[in-house]
């Protein structure tokens, strides 16, 4: 049986068969939790979870990973345990007094990591989803960010990131998304600064691996030069297909 554990909410292989609510009770005192679900399916632009509640009510949780705190309700945004190690890994790469653009923040998957972990001196956070927006909001607050930095250090912007990640410039450009990314690309390109870092995040089959992710940054690059750093599987995705990022600097 396959499950994960969410703040104080299990959520259960979609698979999974009980008996009775008997069976869920002793999975929720094993597992110190109020409640439990299923995720059905997961889709559309905003990827938002289908979910069936087995047990208990409460949907809202607030989970804690790599000394972060992230509020979310897990029926209306999701969440990627498999993406653990690869928030904290962009924390501990970067640099005292960079400017970042996180494309896709989501509820603050990458901007809470990096404002609490590095020496970042601003993070533009854009996010087109109102309920992933609204959490966003909500994280930064709840691990005092800004109150503790003085200033806004995250500022959380509502919108598409083709209108407004054109009109900003950073020194190191977040894709934390997967699926259609690489039609943003051009955009996230335009605002690296010369010398800059883009992650890219793509799903990719594995036979593919190794070329359709460089040749897309490549074509959106045009004019500019490109230096891949490295690229790293984060997980398996489906059967052949990985999750992967390429770091890419930027000239």
């Amino acid at each position: 049986m396959k499950w994960k554990k969410i703040g104080d909410i299990l959520i259960l292989d979609k698979n999974f068969k009980y008996e009775s609510k008997k069976d869920l009770k002793l999975l929720s005192n094993v597992h110190n939790v109020d409640t439990i679900v299923k995720i059905k399916n997961i889709s559309g632009e905003f990827r938002k979870p289908s979910i069936e509640i087995l047990l208990g009510d409460n949907t809202e949780t607030i989970h804690k990973e790599n000394g972060c705190l992230f509020k979310l309700d897990i029926a209306k945004v999701m969440w990627s345990k498999g993406n653990t190690n690869e928030r904290l890994r962009i924390a501990k790469l970067v640099t005292p007094g960079e400017r970042i653009v996180d494309m896709f923040a989501g509820i603050g998957y990458f901007s809470i990591p990096i404002a609490i972990h590095s020496q970042v001196k601003k993070i533009y956070s854009i996010e087109l989803n109102p309920d992933s927006h609204h959490y966003l909001v909500n994280n930064i607050d709840l691990n005092k960010i800004n109150i503790k930095a003085g200033y806004e250090k995250i500022k959380a912007i509502l919108g598409d990131n083709r209108e407004i990640a054109t009109k900003l410039t950073a020194d190191r450009v977040l894709m934390g998304y997967v699926k259609t990314t690489h039609h943003f690309l051009d955009v996230a390109i335009e605002c690296v600064n010369y010398g800059g870092t883009l992650h890219y995040h793509e799903t990719v089959p594995e036979k593919l691996m190794n070329s359709r992710p460089y040749e897309r940054i490549a074509k959106s690059a045009k004019d500019r030069e490109i230096e891949i750093l490295a690229t790293n599987i984060i997980k398996k995705y489906s059967p052949g297909v990985v999750h992967i990022v390429v770091d890419v600097k930027i000239y």
